[in-house]
């Protein structure tokens, strides 16, 4: 285009500068990216994925007695002998929930279940497989320890102290565990809202009935359903036609509208290509290209006070892409304290995977495990960027560093597991 502004990422001469590395991006990202201001007082129920807005003390102490992790008999470690067995005298049991009123004295032992108060003179429990029983009399092995099977006061948690710091994201165990101490409503960070559409004449919705040339838009139900599961407020701004004063509209309503906006197409280099030029005017770029496959044209900046991700329009780049950067910065902006890409491992790679040195390429693959119970990594086949159904049929990117060339079978490679990422 005649009036298009210069690429800020071009060098001298109208040459490019060389693309980000994936870690850089990352770490740009990272430093552009604050919460969302906005706090709501939920009910526990309602607080599942959402991100805690203030440190949580623990108002008693867990347990808040001490109690028998068997069931058994509640001794004194004293009476037990050097050697040999021991006999005591059974005076009464201690249930969970209706505690033993009387103290031991020397001799003496009460039956105990699991979770039940330990009674005052009482401190260690034997495990009922540990005992002989007669009547009301057990005869006890010299084999134990003082304190054995008994749960101090407070050995979880203490009270007053932060059991949940803010930041953390709410999800099952922490619901529980909030739930063991009486708490039932937290203050919580507000969803953070996000704009997005997809760009291009040739995108037809569902339902639409298909010309030579178009095809049906798949990216805006991928970032819909990751979005949703994520846990972000949408707004869903359907397809936006390669029209410059369409694209500005569609940008300036996203922004007014949305902490973040996002685009699948209308990143390249093309003459029909919108995207970059509204954001150069109505925004600013922080960067253009990342030294990926698939994923390249990655554009990352802001508009207005949203921040702005622009994602390739090929439907696994938009996957990659997604989930690589844009959903770290989107946990990040809901609060969350430890929000960063998930944990990879090495394990040994079963087929031969082609790559050039230059980029980081994010490979779908099969992981699996061999009749051995060997883990092992194999590829999905063909690693074009517009096929969908490799992401359907992987379970893990395996991710080949930038400086890496052609893998072959039997070398350890990295690998990012799906579960807990899609």
């Amino acid at each position: 285009m005649s009036d298009a502004k210069p690429n800020p990422q071009a060098g001298c001469g109208g040459h490019e500068a060389p693309a980000l590395s994936v870690e850089e991006a990352r770490s740009r990202i990272a430093d552009a990216v604050q919460p969302v201001d906005g706090f709501e007082r939920v009910a526990l129920r309602s607080a599942l994925g959402r991100m805690l807005a203030e440190d949580i003390h623990s108002p008693i102490n867990v347990p808040s007695h001490r109690n028998s992790a068997m069931d058994g008999y509640a001794i004194k470690a004293s009476d037990l002998a050097d050697d040999g067995d021991v006999k005591l005298t059974v005076i009464g049991t201690s249930w969970a929930g209706t505690p033993f009123a009387g103290a031991l004295d020397t001799g003496q032992c009460v039956r105990i279940m699991t979770g039940a108060i330990v009674p005052d003179g009482a401190d260690t429990v034997i495990m009922q497989e540990r005992v002989e029983r007669r009547g009301d009399a057990i005869r006890v092995v010299a084999e134990h320890r003082r304190g054995d099977n008994v749960r101090a006061a407070g050995e979880d948690l203490t009270k007053d102290q932060v059991m949940l710091a803010s930041g953390k994201q709410l999800l099952p165990p922490e619901l529980g565990l909030l739930a063991s101490v009486g708490i039932a409503e937290v203050t919580v960070r507000r969803r953070v809202r996000v704009a997005f559409f997809s760009t291009g004449d040739e995108l037809r919705s569902i339902g639409q009935v298909l010309a030579p040339g178009e095809i049906y838009d798949s990216n805006r139900y991928t970032l819909y359903g990751a979005l949703v599961r994520l846990g972000a407020e949408i707004l869903d701004m359907g397809v936006v036609r390669d029209d410059r004063e369409a694209t500005k509209e569609a940008f300036i309503q996203a922004a007014s509208n949305a902490d973040a906006v996002i685009t699948s197409g209308g990143v390249s280099v093309g003459e029909a290509d919108y995207v970059k030029e509204t954001l150069e005017t109505l925004g600013e770029i922080g960067f253009w290209q990342i030294a990926m496959k698939p994923g390249r044209p990655l554009a990352f900046g802001r508009i207005r006070d949203a921040l702005f991700f622009g994602l390739p329009g090929n439907p696994v780049s938009v996957m990659v892409t997604f989930y690589q950067f844009v959903e770290p910065a989107l946990r990040r902006m809901m609060g969350q304290s430890d929000a960063r890409p998930l944990p990879t491992f090495k394990v040994a790679c079963a087929s031969r995977l082609k790559k050039g040195p230059g980029r980081t390429e994010f490979q779908r693959a099969i992981l699996e495990r061999t009749a051995d119970g060997e883990l092992v990594v194999r590829s999905t086949g063909q690693q074009g960027s517009g096929l969908l159904h490799s992401m359907s049929l992987a379970n893990c990117f395996v991710i080949l560093p930038q400086e890496a060339g052609t893998i072959e079978p039997g070398t350890l490679v990295e690998v990012q597991p799906f579960y807990g990422i899609i």
